[in-house]
């Protein structure tokens, strides 16, 4: 049995972890470091590996064997690279975040949202940091692909 302290840790540092990732995904889109779509991001993986921090899966629909394939092949590589992976449900949130960001993006610029890369930011690291380390302790924590929760506002 877990003890409830540690319960309480893990949700707070998986909301802490949340916070930090959405500020995180906003400041690389405002910088132009973050690549959104799976084929975008496949294309940039082959080209620049080294030039990418993080890796974003996104999905609330479990059940598309299509995109689960994909996500495979993605985490692999980005492993195979160290590159940090992290899974997150609430596609909804991450089209308010990033579609609120540019008002003249129409839906179609933004709407891939299932994997985004963030690649070496300009400012902000502190962010970066964090989620970096909410991913190593996950690995510490035998999680290899971290999940959080994005909760809409």
């Amino acid at each position: 049995m877990v003890p409830e302290e540690s319960v309480g840790s893990v949700e707070t540092r998986m909301q802490t972890a949340s916070l930090a990732l959405e500020e995180l995904l906003v400041t690389a889109q405002k910088q132009h470091c973050l690549t959104v779509g799976i084929y975008e991001s496949a294309k940039l993986l082959n080209v620049d590996p080294d030039s990418v921090v993080l890796c974003v899966l996104a999905t609330d629909n479990e059940e598309d064997v299509a995109l689960q394939i994909h996500f495979t092949l993605l985490q692999s590589f980005c492993c195979d690279s160290s590159i940090n992976i992290l899974r997150v449900s609430g596609v909804q949130r991450l089209r308010q975040l990033l579609g609120g960001v540019d008002a003249n993006q129409n839906q179609e610029e933004i709407g891939d949202l299932h994997c985004m890369l963030v690649t070496n930011l300009q400012v902000d690291h502190y962010r970066l940091q964090e989620v970096g380390m909410y991913c190593q302790e996950s690995r510490l924590l035998d999680q290899w692909v971290p999940e959080l929760v994005l909760q809409e506002r």
